[in-house]
């Protein structure tokens, strides 16, 4: 109960401190395994590797691009259900098997005329901290490790993989002014 009630704590304070961030933010980049998945891999006996992803997300990140917010997928791993997923939401910058997170992240925003500051990673580990200077956001999942919540500006108070994605575009959208008209008439596109 303890632990719940300061990662609510943390999660608040936080939020009162990036939702101007949030309001001018123009490109959203999030990291794969351990953000939009539990960071769990299943392996198939012919190499096949499967992986879950919370159809909450999914619509999150579509009331985004909606709103007309860029969403870059980057990732060090590599797999075809990444890719799929991607394809699936029409999102058209994925970066895979990246070893170079600043660098990769830098000529996306150098491609899309976007800075720093207009830009927000989301990550859960330590090959996601290394691209603190190149974001005006740094944001963390609620299971991400110790160093990452400790720099990040923000630490969502939901779990890679569970709906931390999707609590993130609510708070966008709020910070917006978008929220309440969708949270009041509802979303009528498919279900992603």
């Amino acid at each position: 109960m303890i632990q719940q009630l300061h990662r609510f704590w943390c999660h608040a304070s936080g939020l009162r401190r990036v939702r101007p961030q949030l309001r001018a933010l123009r490109l959203l980049v999030l990291d794969v395994d351990g953000v939009l998945t539990d960071g769990g891999l299943w392996t198939s006996e012919s190499g096949e590797v499967i992986k879950r992803f919370d159809v909450r997300d999914g619509l999150g990140i579509r009331l985004l691009q909606q709103a007309g917010l860029e969403v870059a997928w980057l990732s060090g791993g590599k797999s075809g259900a990444t890719e799929q997923r991607a394809r699936y939401l029409g999102i058209t910058h994925v970066l895979t098997a990246v070893k170079d997170k600043p660098a990769a992240l830098a000529a996306l925003q150098q491609s899309l005329g976007v800075s720093a500051a207009q830009c927000a990673f989301v990550g859960d580990d330590l090959n996601d901290l290394a691209v603190r200077p190149a974001v005006g956001l740094l944001i963390a999942t609620a299971d991400a490790v110790q160093p990452l919540r400790r720099r990040a500006d923000w630490v969502l108070d939901r779990k890679g993989g569970d709906g931390a994605v999707r609590r993130l575009a609510e708070e966008i959208l709020r910070a917006r002014g978008e929220w309440r008209r969708l949270a009041g008439e509802g979303w009528r596109d498919r279900n992603d």
